[in-house]
């Protein structure tokens, strides 16, 4: 790798640029933007973007500073770049205090994440077209008064009203995604709700629909206790993503839930559940994993329907693989077979690592690559809490803020 000079490289890009913290203060500028708004270096580092860029009270139709306001919001919220209709927001002129400057933009606001995924800095990338408005304004109009023809001046008129409305209609499709993706996440939650899951303090949970979803997935998981101080954890996989997924998924969820409090063990309420996948449209091709704990035993009982096996942490960081019971996803065979069921023991304080794909699979990688990787973090937490746990895996394996696809890890203290 080259060793590049960032900082150099920033400075002389071209196109101006600020870097804003997530409070709006200016971090850095580079050349570029000093020589637009012709202020020094010093005028701007450390001071909020509007103390120093205030609005022009002399504009009354001055609305540059609420709508950038309201693009900032929308990057820190949102995560993603945020692209700005052209706008008129004009500049203090420096050492003519009260006086300012008119200048139009393009502006374009991107996200910078930290090491734990949220937002870090703001990149406030902006096109000075204050030389193109002119040019419409001034460029071809009557040499006698230096004004726009009517029809030229219909023609700006136009186009800055379209420009206004294309940020407007934005705006709206904004606040419909908004709700729509509150919607979303309202009935993910309730779709997952687990009672029983609030018995258990040292079963740790976590949830992360791959990043750019509405909260909307196929991934599952559930806690279901049972008599005699038993109880068992799952954990599924609906092939999809958005609401028909989740709609088959709390199907499915649901059924296992009810099969897991009727029928002796997990192979069992497998069968049953593969056997209900095949009224169900979109369930075929289900993954799923469902370990029986056996308190007074000491015995985990599992079985999976091609589902990445559960890992069995010892406390001297042993990583055993409950792969002895794996068969074909839901519905993958034409005809009812029962499935294979096995048993491992365990000791007090190991710890029982169920999760979806989403946590190992990589694309053009095997699948062995990523148990491998899974196994060496593991090895290395067998004296942590199981929160502490979770939190490494992800931390480990720079999924703090989601992946490609949805991921649901479970850790089990027993």
């Amino acid at each position: 790798m080259p060793n590049i000079d960032y900082e150099a490289l920033f400075a002389v890009t071209p196109t101006p640029c600020l870097i804003l913290d997530p409070h709006l203060v200016i971090a850095d500028v580079n050349d570029a933007y000093l020589d637009v708004v012709r202020h020094h270096r010093g005028d701007l580092i450390g001071r909020h973007m509007f103390d120093v860029f205030p609005a022009n009270p002399d504009d009354p139709g001055a609305d540059g500073v609420p709508n950038l306001s309201a693009s900032f919001a929308r990057v820190l919220e949102s995560g993603r770049p945020d692209t700005m209709a052209l706008q008129r927001y004009d500049i203090p002129v420096r050492d003519r205090p009260g006086a300012f400057e008119e200048h139009w933009w393009s502006p374009i606001n991107t996200p910078v994440p930290g090491p734990d995924g949220t937002v870090a800095w703001i990149i406030h990338r902006v096109e000075d077209v204050t030389a193109f408005v002119r040019t419409r304004r001034f460029g071809s109009a009557d040499a006698r008064d230096g004004r726009l023809s009517t029809r030229e001046e219909g023609m700006e008129t136009e186009l800055y009203a379209r420009a206004r409305e294309l940020q407007r209609l934005n705006e709206e499709l904004r606040r419909a995604h908004t709700r729509e993706r509150q919607v979303a996440v309202t009935l993910q939650e309730a779709m997952l709700h687990s009672p029983d899951l609030a018995h258990h303090p040292d079963i740790v949970v976590r949830y992360l629909p791959a990043i750019g979803s509405l909260n909307i997935c196929g991934d599952w998981y559930d806690a279901v206790d049972l008599p005699d101080g038993r109880f068992t954890v799952a954990v599924g996989d609906v092939v999809g993503h958005g609401l028909r997924a989740a709609t088959v998924m709390g199907m499915l969820r649901s059924a296992l839930s009810a099969a897991s409090r009727a029928v002796p063990g997990p192979a069992q309420a497998l069968e049953v559940l593969g056997l209900y996948a095949r009224s169900v449209e979109g369930a075929l091709a289900t993954t799923a994993v469902s370990c029986l704990v056996d308190v007074r035993s000491r015995l985990v009982i599992y079985s999976s329907a091609g589902h990445p096996p559960p890992v069995l942490l010892r406390r001297d960081g042993t990583c055993d693989l409950l792969d002895q019971a794996t068969d074909p996803p839901l519905g993958a065979r034409p005809e009812h077979v029962p499935r294979p069921q096995a048993v491992a023991s365990y000791a007090l304080e190991d710890t029982l690592v169920l999760y979806s794909d989403g946590l190992i699979e990589r694309r053009d990688e095997d699948i062995d690559t990523g148990l491998d990787r899974l196994t060496g973090i593991l090895a290395r937490c067998g004296h942590l809490g199981p929160k502490e746990i979770a939190d490494t895996l992800l931390d480990r394996l720079g999924l703090t803020a989601g992946g490609s696809d949805d991921i649901v890890l479970v850790v089990v203290r027993l």
